[in-house]
């Protein structure tokens, strides 16, 4: 028995409006960065379910170039939270404005 391609389409969109909504409704840095990361991960999600679908290895090279976009993404924006999170106590968005020269 295997899962119909349509299911895992379904859940990679699901997982994104979640990620979508984290992003737009929360305040908190480090809860937007996690959902910027869901949407990603739904992301290669199709990608993976078409490559599936369809025979190809592309959409599976794909999801490694998003994973290692996403590691760096991840270094990077960890590192502006903490250097933000060192000077204030709590990380909002609001607080971004301390980043400017």
């Amino acid at each position: 028995m295997t899962v119909p391609g349509n299911w895992y389409l379904i859940l990679s969109a699901i997982l994104f409006s979640l990620g979508v909504i984290g992003v737009l409704v929360r305040k908190n840095v480090i809860i937007m960065f996690m959902s910027v990361e869901m949407m990603l991960n739904a992301v290669n999600l199709s990608f993976v379910t078409f490559s599936r679908m369809l025979g190809d290895i592309g959409g599976q090279v794909l999801v490694f170039f998003v994973l290692v976009v996403a590691a760096a993404e991840v270094v990077v924006g960890l590192g502006i939270i903490v250097s933000i999170f060192r000077r204030r106590v709590g990380v909002t968005a609001d607080d971004l404005h301390i980043l400017e020269g």
